[in-house]
């Protein structure tokens, strides 16, 4: 399965949104034992007492609260609207 969102995607984005079950989210997920996690577009599954339940649309690639349990509200930092595809066929530039 191939992941919903890729690298170049450009994403429409409303902070402050109440999450919705079903939607993609922009969540920060809680540190692991090296340290901060990056922020992570995960799908909100339900809510808990703790929090919400969210979960990646590439189980076995990602993580999710499978791993890391429910993500507390202060921790969902936006709703995604829109994905906006990268370009197709053209050539990324190279930093060198």
């Amino acid at each position: 399965m191939f992941p919903t969102y890729r690298d170049g995607d450009r994403l429409l984005v409303l902070y402050g949104a109440r999450p919705r079950a079903g939607r993609p989210h922009l969540v920060q997920p809680p540190p692991s034992a090296t340290g901060a996690r990056p922020l992570s577009i995960k799908r909100v599954e339900h809510r808990t007492d703790d929090g919400w339940w969210v979960l990646s649309d590439n189980p076995d690639e990602g993580t999710d609260s499978r791993i890391f349990g429910p993500i507390p509200y202060r921790d969902m930092v936006a709703k995604i609207l829109v994905r906006i595809p990268r370009p197709i066929g053209r050539r990324r530039l190279r930093r060198e």
